[in-house]
């Protein structure tokens, strides 16, 4: 885990990249703004009133020097950012509407990152993940071509690296949702210096099986390849076939895949989040994330039960997503 986050720190150092943290009054969030600030590396801006965040900075045992609170209300930037949420939203909010939402820390602090005045968001230590991501599709939106965001996580045990998705965002994806996935998947992993081998997973390896559920990955397959041909990626696989070489040799001989996938595809939410879980609990690997995939600006979303170390994990995270656009 350390020479991930190491290898994060070279990519994002001398960057000036500003991460807001929309949840001022949580000690946890106050507790990681201290760390990045001492450290110099992110720039944490975090919003509440005055009261709020010098409570929590006293809860954390920290200070507040010289990191940047803003509070939405009265803050200098507020009327700009109502002028550009309406015209964002194109009719649906009124400024009236407008000037209410963004009292809202999660719309403020999103509108914060649209405006390019914070390079991404990381919220949801005390706000559900809707909440967290709900404003960033009405504003900041999925990159062209992107139709869906996605959760990725990275999962670590020693030297190795893997890429798992999606495990928090999609119940039940289309064939071309799992394409789009599998594609920004190869991006996101390359972020984590890992050089993407991707495997579309099902239940059945290379039509051992005949399903809506393992045609439908098959599907995903061909459209995943006609939008990034440059990619080694194939499916539809079992996990043996597409991580033990000796597997992939019986069963997929004639694949670019030779057993050494990196990337990993889940055909459905049930099954990524019970996959991950599943390697992090028996074969005791740390799962990093989830990382939100796909938008045009990172806004990711931490568990309501992360403590300090996991708001600055994810912090830096998304400050190398910031950097690598």
């Amino acid at each position: 885990m350390s020479d991930l986050f190491s290898s994060i720190k070279q990519q994002i150092t001398g960057k000036n990249v500003k991460i807001v943290l929309p949840e001022g009054s949580d000690e946890r969030i106050v507790g990681a703004a201290a760390k990045l600030k001492a450290e110099g590396i992110v720039e944490p801006i975090l919003l509440g009133t005055k009261e709020e965040t010098e409570a929590a900075a006293k809860k954390a045992g920290v200070s507040l020097e010289g990191i940047e609170v803003k509070n939405p209300e009265g803050d200098a930037d507020f009327a700009e950012l109502v002028a550009a949420f309406v015209e964002r939203r194109k009719g649906k909010a009124t400024q009236a509407d407008a000037e209410k939402m963004l009292l809202d820390p999660n719309y403020f602090g999103t509108m914060l990152v649209f405006t390019g005045k914070a390079d991404g968001l990381v919220s949801g230590a005390i706000h559900s993940t809707g909440d967290t991501v709900r404003p960033a599709l009405q504003i900041i939106k999925t990159k062209p071509g992107i139709s869906k965001v996605a959760g990725a996580m990275i999962m670590v045990r020693d030297t190795e690296r893997y890429l798992f998705s999606d495990v928090a965002i999609n119940i039940a994806p289309t064939a071309a949702d799992l394409a789009e996935n599998a594609v920004v998947s190869a991006e996101t992993a390359t972020i984590f210096d890992i050089e993407p081998r991707v495997a579309m997973l099902s239940f059945s390896t290379k039509g051992s099986a005949k399903s809506e559920e393992t045609e439908k990955v098959a599907e995903a397959t061909k459209l995943a390849k006609e939008k990034a041909p440059e990619l080694t990626l194939d499916g539809e696989f079992q996990f043996d076939a597409a991580f033990v070489p000796s597997v992939a040799a019986q069963k997929a001989p004639d694949s670019v895949l030779k057993g050494d996938a990196n990337v990993f595809i889940f055909p459905s939410l049930e099954a990524g989040n019970i996959g991950y879980k599943i390697a992090q609990r028996l074969g005791n690997f740390e799962a990093v994330g989830p990382i939100l995939q796909g938008l045009n600006a990172p806004v990711n979303d931490l568990s309501r039960g992360c403590n300090t170390q996991d708001v600055y994990n994810l912090s830096l995270i998304t400050a190398a997503q910031a950097v690598s656009k």
